[in-house]
């Protein structure tokens, strides 16, 4: 039997496999130090910024109401049923422009007759101051008695006295009459209207307002608990519906009484630059209480999970190499502009990753800078 063959066959396939061995060792050794190298993390690019505290407006909003210190209530002197209305409201008039007119059809009549007596005591005056001068020829002429001249010339003075009553009493008429044309006693804007063709109205009756836009002024109705805060010259900031600021006023009149319904306090501030304001219109308006410093962070920097909100500072890594994301829980405040204040969670001195931590992770490696 050839067993050398199969010896030789034995010790081939032995080193063959030793060889194979042995090669795999390397390359397990070459590929686990390259695996070492992968498993590292690039830092990710960040911008980093160091929290410090800035002084931050305290500040309330409120809704305001636009008022005008020259609004003025239209009532009629005259009583009557409304026949045409002209102004809508809203709608900018100048002085005497007409509103509305109140049937003036009695008051016409009225005019007509009294101008018709009018006619009839001048004429009675006329007639009058001849049988005067015709007495008093008479009377010089000897055909006459003082009786009948004095006579004659009361008879004239009772005819003039007359005739002035008619006068003055047209002279009246004619003033009511223009009553029942309304118009705007100054320039501004009409305010509502309730009235309608057709309603009777009295002295009493509110027909609309004209408000001046020229003398505008703001009403706030600030908390009673906030009340002991309130002084004359705080600064007050309004807004319109973009958060743009219209003016930049200072409080002057504070209400020395509190609302009983609503338990507020009426503070007014003016407002020189109307900006297309309107009475009656609501505005915002940020009361500035203090400026006290605060920290502010970005809006960016922040991210809201389970109605928790978080940022990231950028602390030393292991042994102080290099910076790795660490991510705090915070409690934030009012927003000022594009920052928010920050109350707890954060420090000045820390910092803290401004931008870009959409893709940051808690523990990443990071780098970057302002």
């Amino acid at each position: 039997m050839n067993t050398l063959p199969n010896r030789i066959f034995l010790v081939t396939l032995l080193l063959f496999s030793a060889a194979a061995c042995g090669g795999g060792e390397g390359a397990a050794a070459e590929g686990g130090a390259g695996g070492g190298q992968g498993a590292g993390m690039p830092a990710m690019a960040v911008e980093i910024v160091t929290l410090e505290a800035k002084p931050i407006e305290q500040t309330t909003e409120f809704v305001g109401t636009v008022k005008s210190r020259r609004s003025t209530d239209i009532q009629p002197q005259v009583e009557g049923f409304i026949t045409r209305i002209t102004a809508r409201p809203g709608q900018r008039v100048a002085s005497g422009t007409l509103l509305m007119e109140i049937d003036s059809r009695l008051q016409q009549g009225q005019l007509a007759s009294l101008e018709s007596v009018l006619a009839q005591r001048e004429i009675d005056v006329t007639y009058a101051r001849q049988e005067a001068e015709r007495a008093a020829k008479l009377l010089k002429a000897g055909a006459a008695s003082q009786m009948d001249a004095d006579r004659a010339t009361n008879d004239l003075k009772a005819a003039e006295a007359q005739l002035r009553t008619v006068q003055e009493q047209i002279r009246t008429a004619r003033t009511d009459l223009a009553y029942y044309r309304v118009t705007a006693p100054t320039a501004g804007i009409v305010g509502d209207i309730p009235v309608r063709v057709g309603d009777r109205v009295t002295k009493a009756t509110s027909l609309t307002s004209i408000d001046a836009n020229a003398g505008l002024e703001v009403y706030l109705n600030v908390p009673v608990q906030q009340a002991p805060k309130l002084r004359v010259g705080l600064p007050v900031r309004i807004v319109d519906e973009t958060g743009a600021t219209i003016a930049e006023e200072k409080v002057n009149f504070i209400s020395p009484s509190v609302d009983e319904q609503t338990q507020t306090v009426l503070v007014k501030t003016p407002v020189s630059v109307p900006g297309g304001l309107r009475t009656e219109q609501y505005v915002r308006a940020y009361v500035i209480w203090s400026m006290e410093p605060a920290l502010v962070i970005p809006v960016t920097s922040v991210t809201r999970i389970n109605g928790q909100w978080f940022a990231f500072v950028a602390e030393p890594g292991e042994g102080g190499k290099g910076l790795v994301a660490k991510q705090r829980s915070v409690e934030l405040g009012p927003v000022v502009g594009n920052f928010y204040t920050v109350e707890k969670g954060l420090k000045p001195g820390e910092k803290l990753i401004a931008a870009g931590i959409q893709k940051v992770r808690d523990g990443a490696p990071v780098t970057g800078g302002a």
